[in-house]
């Protein structure tokens, strides 16, 4: 009897070599061999696949003119992630005028970077055909949200996504930047796992309110850049507590340090407590972020007393500094 007429009438039976036990699969007719390993032939094994995986791996390559690039990533969408994305980028241009700092929205489907940077239109091309950011605020903003209309929904499959990230990736003039900001996603699927395998990133922020449900997918967040061997900053607790205007009493409407729960259990740094404020949503809203606007106000501020501005830029410096010096100790072993 033929093998293929074998395998339509009693199925596949898998041969992996002798010297293994045999086991009934379904029926005494259908057969599985296994052949155990021994504990050197389990690591060639291993060996062997990470090198064929590796082969189908794009490799990193810098964006041109970009020192340093910072991802603002959640698990779980509608935490603030955007909002703590381009707070950031203007605190981290705060810090230092002679600093340029970019702002790549790589949110397809849902981008809201336009909006809070009260940005409008569509980029021009350079003369080597590349798509020129917009500037407001002294940040230079690239976002998907200028290519399509306002209200026209992005109905695309992966393939396309794909090329649209590739793009906005390699086909903007970003000019000299000292950091570039990336408003991601939320969740950890194609475009992460890209943005990630493409380009070397300096460091990655986690953004979650306290609630459970927030923290289970900020934690699979945490995990995948540490699976892709991406320092990881810190996280930012989000929404973490609301005040009454009038009588002035706090209410964990999400629950209460969560986010610190988890840093704990992940062994990272908390590099703020943002409250849930209305100013906070209506600048935002307005295109007219707080760190901008409002930048020592009260909701503007974070944990201990210390502004949204000084203490973010604070914390991120510090952590991209032990981060550069840990590389170059690398490098020179």
């Amino acid at each position: 009897m033929g093998f293929w007429r074998r395998f339509l009438i009693f199925g596949w039976v898998s041969l992996r070599g002798g010297g293994g036990a045999c086991v009934p699969l379904g029926g005494s007719r259908v057969l599985v061999c296994r052949r155990q390993l021994s504990g050197a032939d389990n690591e060639t094994l291993k060996q062997r696949r990470m090198q064929i995986m590796s082969r189908g791996l794009p490799k990193q390559k810098p964006i041109e003119g970009v020192k340093q690039v910072i991802v603002v990533a959640s698990g779980k969408g509608g935490v603030g992630k955007s909002t703590t994305a381009v707070n950031l980028a203007l605190a981290l241009a705060a810090n230092d005028s002679s600093k340029a700092v970019g702002l790549l929205d790589v949110d397809v489907y849902g981008p809201s970077i336009p909006k809070m940077m009260n940005l409008k239109g569509s980029p021009e091309l350079s003369q080597s055909n590349l798509m020129r950011p917009l500037l407001n605020y002294g940040i230079a903003c690239m976002s998907m949200g200028f290519l399509v209309e306002e209200t026209a929904p992005v109905v695309w499959r992966g393939l396309m996504v794909m090329s649209a990230i590739e793009k906005l990736l390699r086909q903007v003039d970003w000019g000299q930047l000292n950091y570039l900001v990336v408003d991601m996603p939320p969740g950890t699927g194609d475009v992460q796992l890209s943005v990630t395998q493409n380009i070397p990133i300096s460091g990655a922020v986690i953004v979650s309110t306290p609630q459970d449900i927030a923290l289970m997918d900020a934690r699979k967040g945490a995990e995948m850049f540490r699976k892709v061997h991406v320092p990881i900053l810190g996280l930012v607790q989000n929404m973490s507590v609301f005040q009454c205007p009038k009588c002035k009493q706090r209410t964990h409407i999400f629950g209460a340090d969560g986010a610190r729960r988890l840093a704990r259990t992940l062994d990272l740094d908390v590099l703020g407590d943002i409250p849930l404020h209305l100013n906070i949503r209506e600048t935002s809203d307005t295109g007219q972020p707080i760190v901008f606007s409002q930048p020592e106000s009260d909701e503007g501020q974070l944990v201990t007393f210390k502004t949204t501005s000084n203490y973010w830029r604070v914390s991120i410096l510090l952590r991209l500094e032990k981060i550069r010096k840990s590389i170059i100790q690398e490098k020179t072993v």
